[in-house]
C-alpha cells in the first residue's frame, strides 16, 4: 500500500516462506522487469512476507545491500515513509478484520442469549460462592455497566471488577469483588461461572454405562459415590474428580477401582457402573431451550458496529497477554494445532468468518510489537531516527533481524511444543 505509494519497489509477496527460493506456485514464472512484483506460495507455513527492495527482512539479501543505494528502494526513504511502509501491513490486517466484522453483522446480526432469559440461571464454584454468588444467579450489571449478553469471555471482565450485580429470584443483589481476581484461576475446572445446566438425561449412547444400568430419557443422577448432584455441572465435576488421584505409575486395578462408582437415579434407585477407560458415562444432557436474540444492522450502521466489536476483541486479547508471563499463562500458548481447534467440527461461515477476523486481529497486534524481524521493530528503528536524527547501520539492522528471527522461531517452537504437551495429556 504505502510502497507502491512512495514508489518502493516490492520484489515478492508471498503466503508461507520460500526458504531457500524454493516455491509451491508463483506468478509470473519469469519476472519481465525490475520492478514487477512476484506473487507466491513458499513451501514453508510460517506466515508470510514482503520482500521489499533495499530492506533488511527475513530474505537477509546482502548482496543487494552491498550494492550502490537506488531511489526505489527503501533505504533511500525518508523515515517518515519507512514508518509508514512498515506499518502498512498491519493497519491492512485491522482494516481486514474490522469489515469482516462488519459484513458478518450485516448479514447475521448480533446473536446473544440474554442474561435475563436464561431462567436457569448460572453455576459457581466454590471461590465464587466464597465471594456471594449463589447457584442461579443471573450476571445483569458489571460495576454499573449493563451486561447485554451472556458468554463465557464475561470472566475477564468479572476478574477486574469491583461490583456485580446480580437477578436472584426476582430480586437485585450486589456482589462486592476485590478488582483482581486471575482469569486463568477462573477458567479453570470447576469454572468460577459457567451456565447452569439441570440433571436430566436426553439420550444414552449404545453399549455404554449408563445404558448397561438401564438409563433412559428423562432420568436424572442425584448422587455419585454418595455426595448429591444438583444438577449437570455438579455431576460433571464429580466425575473429573475421580480421576485425580490416578498418575503415570498406576496401575490397572487402580484405574478400574477409580472407575467404579455407586449412582443413584431419580434419587430412589441405586447401581453400579464401571465408566469408560477415558472415564465417560454415556449419556447427553438435555441443553436447556433459551430464547436466542438476534439485533440486525443496515450497512451503515454495521460499519462502526464491526470496528466497535473488533476493538472490544482486541482489547481484550491485549489485557490477557500480561498472563503469558505467568507459569499457567505460558501452558495457554498454542501454535498450529491450537489455532486448528478453534473451528467448529461442522462447517459454519459464520463462525469462520469470525474465526478469521480473530486471526487477522491478532497477526496484526503480533506483528506491530517492537521485536526486530517484526514490523513493529522497524517502526522502532524507525521512530528512532525520526527523533535522533541518526539511522541506524546496516550492519545493526542485519544483526537485530538475526536476533529477531531467533526469538520468532523460539517461540513458534514453544508454542507448537505446547500443543503436543497438551495432545499427550502432560498439560
Amino acid at each position: 500500500m504505502f510502497s507502491k505509494l512512495f514508489k518502493v519497489r516490492v520484489e515478492k509477496f508471498y503466503l508461507f516462506f520460500d526458504a531457500w527460493n524454493f516455491s509451491l506456485f508463483k506468478y509470473p514464472r519469469k519476472k519481465k522487469s525490475e520492478d514487477q512484483t512476484e506473487y507466491g506460495i513458499g513451501w514453508l507455513p510460517l506466515g508470510g512476507y514482503v520482500k521489499i527492495a533495499g530492506m533488511i527482512d527475513e530474505s537477509m539479501d546482502k548482496e543487494q545491500m552491498a550494492q550502490e543505494p537506488q531511489p526505489w528502494e527503501f533505504r533511500t526513504k525518508p523515515a517518515w515513509q519507512r514508518l509508514l511502509i512498515m506499518l502498512g501491513g498491519v493497519i491492512v490486517n485491522f482494516i481486514v478484520a474490522f469489515a469482516i466484522y462488519s459484513m458478518v453483522l450485516l448479514v447475521w446480526g448480533k446473536q446473544y442469549l440474554k442474561p435475563t432469559d436464561m431462567t436457569y440461571g448460572l453455576k459457581f464454584n466454590t471461590e465464587a460462592k466464597a465471594l456471594g454468588f449463589q447457584d442461579g444467579d443471573q450476571i445483569v450489571m458489571i460495576d454499573g455497566d449493563s451486561v447485554e449478553a451472556w458468554s463465557a469471555a464475561l470472566a475477564r471482565d468479572i476478574s477486574t471488577a469491583k461490583s456485580v450485580t446480580v437477578n436472584r429470584g426476582g430480586e437485585s443483589v450486589v456482589v462486592d469483588l476485590p478488582g483482581n481476581l486471575n482469569m486463568l484461576k477462573m477458567l479453570e475446572e470447576p469454572r468460577f461461572v459457567s451456565e447452569l445446566v439441570p440433571m436430566k438425561v436426553d439420550s444414552v449412547m449404545p453399549a455404554s454405562p449408563a445404558m448397561e444400568i438401564g438409563l433412559k430419557r428423562g432420568d436424572a443422577i442425584t448422587s455419585v459415590n454418595g455426595v448429591a448432584v444438583a444438577d449437570y455441572n455438579d455431576f460433571v465435576w464429580q466425575v473429573a474428580n475421580l480421576s485425580q488421584n490416578l498418575n503415570e505409575n498406576s496401575i490397572a486395578d487402580d484405574s478400574l477401582k477409580a472407575r467404579t462408582v455407586e449412582v443413584v437415579v431419580n434419587g430412589t434407585d441405586t447401581a453400579a457402573v464401571v465408566l469408560t477407560s477415558d472415564f465417560k458415562f454415556g449419556f447427553v444432557a438435555a441443553l436447556p431451550e433459551y430464547k436466542i436474540s438476534t439485533k440486525e444492522y443496515g450497512f451503515f450502521e454495521s460499519i462502526p458496529a464491526g470496528i466497535t466489536y473488533g476493538c472490544d476483541i482486541l482489547s481484550g486479547y491485549v489485557s490477557d497477554l500480561k498472563y503469558i508471563f505467568t507459569r499457567e499463562g505460558a501452558k495457554q500458548v498454542g501454535g498450529f494445532g491450537a489455532i486448528a481447534s478453534i473451528f467448529p467440527a461442522e462447517w459454519d461461515w459464520r463462525i469462520f468468518w469470525n474465526m478469521t477476523a480473530l486471526l487477522s486481529i491478532i497477526l496484526g497486534f503480533m506483528n506491530v510489537l517492537p521485536i526486530p524481524a517484526l514490523d513493529g521493530g522497524h517502526a522502532v528503528f524507525a521512530v528512532y531516527e525520526i527523533i535522533t536524527g541518526r539511522k541506524p547501520s546496516d550492519k545493526f539492522l542485519e544483526r537485530a533481524q538475526v536476533v529477531g528471527m531467533i526469538i520468532l522461531f523460539g517461540l513458534l517452537i514453544f508454542a507448537n511444543l505446547n500443543d503436543v504437551l497438551r495432545w499427550i495429556g502432560i498439560y
